[in-house]
């Protein structure tokens, strides 16, 4: 008997100590949280969360049926891409070689301006390229850049990048790769547009691009925005708010019906009781009646009523208005909770997603905006390292192909041939003197260059360098001509005119500039006559 019970004490102290140990409540079922789908208890890559790819095609068509027609989220939308692309990124190469580095930024302002030479379809510059790149990676998840010979780009849209029905091999929605490293290997897209509803089941329907060439050198450029390792697809970054941008849409129908219904016919209607105790029969119609038959075999009348219309009452009844609060406060807090959720997945606060600053402060203002540039920049890096950087360099192996000079340079400078820097756009200042007076103190105490302060404005140093020069060496020329033609006009002037008379350049802070009379030349003064002894 002490037997049994000192095995039952050691049983409760063991169930004891496996109860006490610190585990992961977020791993245990509860009555809290909701039971999620497509969770494996085991792991799995982020392919697997969209394995089906009838789903995954559904998913991005929904994305782009909320950016066609939904009220507020393809506006969203572009808020995000104008701060992110702005007016384009500008190209600082670095090679080292001023007078090549020139030679390449002139030819590519050339080519970039020229939809001709730069979109196989010639419609899009560079720039509007750029801009739609990153708006179909938001909406879509991923866009292809398919790089020609000839030079023009061809932009793939992530809907005919498709896996047939028939293949077996390791492939991601159209994405062959490598089973050991998962390098991609090819890329498989519809030869052209096909039917949505009918599936791409033979190997021929596709044609397959390598994703890199003989010299181990990309030659399909995926653009898209991954969130994991494993992950080979972009993911449109509206899927997390679809039921959110489903509420919102909605619930502004519905008030817009209920502002309507109200706006028709608003009315409390009174009545006395009849003599008998009896209440009341009222027949007169409020406007055009109908009678509708229903399918138990009765019928339902139905009261048209419509704006400006005029209700006489029966004899002893009272009509009296009623103007309900439509909308109501409530809707407003819950819109502006709508909003938020849509505006910070795609990166954006309400002031930016509303374009009003009516809803807070400055302070408040500055502030969301300033966090939210740290998205945007980061935003900015992605675009430049999949897009940008890749087509740049695929250029200057085009180029030297055809142009000896190039070719040679590539040679002699190896890896610098390609070095270089995009400079992304940035964004005005919110405060203008108090952040030039920033940048001035950086500059002044060695904190920073002026080739940084410029890049990180999106200009380029050297550009402005040139345009200062230039501007000042033109305006001093003129002021010189100028002050002669006026000296000679007036010949009895007691002090001739002075070219910085003319003109008045700008002084950096502290400095001042006073222009004095040209001393005259000196006089040859006789030697003096040594005294004798």
């Amino acid at each position: 008997m002490s037997r049994r019970r000192r095995n039952e004490a050691a049983d409760s102290l063991a169930d004891c100590f496996v109860d006490a140990q610190s585990d992961y409540a977020a791993a245990k079922a509860s009555r809290y949280r909701r039971r999620r789908t497509g969770v494996s208890p085991m792991g799995s890559g982020a392919d697997y969360h969209y394995r089906s790819e009838s789903d995954y095609l559904r998913l991005l068509e929904e994305a782009r049926d909320f950016d066609r027609n939904d009220v507020i989220v393809g506006q969203t939308i572009d808020r995000a891409v104008d701060n992110i692309v702005q007016g384009g990124f500008t190209l600082d190469v670095d090679t080292g070689d001023k007078q090549l580095d020139d030679a390449i930024e002139t030819r590519w302002e050339a080519e970039a301006d020229d939809p001709q030479i730069c979109d196989l379809a010639g419609e899009l510059t560079f720039h509007q390229m750029e801009s739609l790149a990153w708006r179909h990676t938001l909406v879509d998840g991923d866009v292809f850049c398919l790089p020609t010979e000839d030079g023009p780009l061809q932009m793939v849209e992530a809907h005919r990048c498709r896996t047939p029905r028939a293949t077996k091999r390791n492939v991601v929605h159209g994405v062959l790769l490598n089973e050991q490293t998962r390098r991609r290997e090819q890329f498989w897209f519809t030869k052209e547009d096909v039917d949505p509803n009918r599936q791409v089941k033979l190997v021929n329907e596709i044609k397959a691009y390598d994703a890199y060439d003989d010299e181990n050198c990309r030659q399909v450029f995926q653009v898209y925005n991954p969130k994991r390792f494993s992950q080979t697809r972009g993911v449109t970054a509206l899927a997390p708010i679809f039921d959110a941008c489903g509420m919102f849409e909605d619930i502004n129908f519905a008030k817009l019906v209920q502002q309507q219904v109200v706006s028709c016919f608003a009315l409390f209607r009174s009545q006395a009781v009849t003599a008998g105790g009896g209440m009341p029969i009222v027949d007169a119609p409020y406007g055009e009646r109908t009678d509708q038959a229903l399918a138990t075999g009765g019928t339902r009348r139905i009261e048209g009523i419509a704006p400006g219309m005029e209700i006489t009452g029966r004899p002893g009844e009272t009509l009296e208005g009623f103007s309900p609060n439509v909308p109501n406060a409530e809707f407003f807090n819950h819109v502006r909770l709508i909003l938020t959720l849509i505006g910070i997945n795609l990166g954006l606060p309400l002031v930016l997603v509303l374009m009003d600053g009516s809803e807070t402060n400055f302070s408040g203002w500055r502030g969301a905006v300033d966090e939210a540039r740290k998205g945007f920049r980061r935003n900015q890096r992605a675009l430049a390292a999949r897009f940008h950087t890749p087509i740049y360099c695929h250029k200057l192996r085009q180029w030297a192909a055809d142009d000896a000079a190039l070719e040679r340079a590539m040679q002699k400078l190896g890896a610098r041939f390609y070095k270089h820097n995009w400079n992304p756009p940035r964004w005005p200042y919110i405060e203008p003197l108090k952040d030039a007076s920033a940048d001035l103190l950086r500059l002044r105490n060695g904190l920073s260059s002026p080739r940084r302060v410029h890049a990180e404005h999106g200009d380029n140093f050297y550009d402005i360098l040139d345009e200062i020069v230039a501007d000042n060496g033109t305006s001093i020329r003129r002021a010189i001509k100028e002050a002669a033609a006026i000296n000679v006009e007036n010949p009895g002037l007691e002090t001739p005119v002075h070219w910085r008379e003319v003109i008045s350049l700008p002084t950096p802070d502290g400095v001042t500039v006073t222009v004095a009379p040209d001393k005259p030349e000196p006089t040859a003064q006789p030697t003096p006559k040594k005294r004798d002894a």
